[in-house]
């Protein structure tokens, strides 16, 4: 190999057989500049290398993690209560038992963490702070937000190489049972049980034709798919992806549209 040459990475280990079963995308950087550098104000994809330039320039000032959870900040005031997220859950067509859950293991769990950044004493009302929302990252997920809440385009194109198993660019449910079981960390219930919460939430939000599209998933991410889901609720046919139909939304989900 002459100096000019480009050293060969290695992706594959002897004796670490999983290695050969789960190769990490190795060519993203031929459409993304510097994959594994976390992005500040963006989720990228080799389909978007740039993002939601649309997004991105309303929420520009957030991370992609705090992004991801704006949806659910009524008034913009940097605090989820925990009838924002009941109302916010609402309108992507969640029932009312889903919702009332869904505030349990949001509010109850990830208000003290982000609470932490302010003062060591609980939050009485249990809301969740915006501003320090990195601070509720848990185990055992994808690892695509980074610990202060960038994104990392690397590990979000890994999901699909590794566990997209007929590269049609989708997960299917079997997929994702598959990716969270790989991503657990031993000796964590919690981000096992956050990891499921979160994976399962996004099925029954996103799915379509029993799959979970790249496209589809970024726009989670970065939290911009809320939004559109709640406007498509409000018209004919409706919200015509998830675990349902149309404007009737799903797990009991009441109409919006007139």
């Amino acid at each position: 190999m002459s100096n000019g040459d480009i050293p060969r990475i290695t992706v594959v280990a002897k004796e670490a057989p999983i290695t050969v079963k789960r190769i990490p995308a190795t060519h993203i950087n031929e459409a993304i500049d510097n994959p594994g550098v976390a992005r500040a104000d963006v989720a990228v994809s080799i389909e978007k290398p740039l993002g939601d330039q649309e997004w991105a320039s309303k929420v520009r000032e957030y991370t992609p993690l705090q992004q991801h959870v704006l949806f659910w900040d009524r008034d913009g005031d940097g605090m989820i209560f925990p009838w924002d997220t009941y109302i916010g859950f609402r309108e992507l067509g969640f029932n009312i038992l889903f919702s009332i859950l869904a505030v349990l293991i949001i509010n109850i769990n990830f208000s003290y963490p982000t609470r932490l950044a302010y003062s060591w004493l609980p939050d009485p009302w249990f809301r969740v702070y915006v501003r320090s929302v990195h601070k509720a990252k848990h185990g055992s997920d994808s690892g695509t937000y980074d610990p202060e809440g960038r994104f990392i385009p690397q590990l979000f194109e890994n999901l699909f190489a590794k566990w997209d198993s007929d590269n049609d660019g989708a997960l299917t449910l079997r997929e994702l049972f598959q990716l969270m079981h790989g991503h657990r960390c031993a000796a964590d219930p919690f981000g096992w049980g956050a990891a499921f919460f979160e994976w399962g939430t996004t099925w029954l939000l996103i799915q379509k034709d029993d799959k979970v599209y790249k496209e589809d998933l970024r726009a989670v991410y970065d939290g911009s798919i809320f939004w559109k889901i709640r406007e498509a609720r409000k018209t004919r046919p409706g919200w015509t992806q998830g675990f349902g139909l149309g404007g009737d939304g799903f797990v009991g989900g009441e109409k919006m549209y007139s």
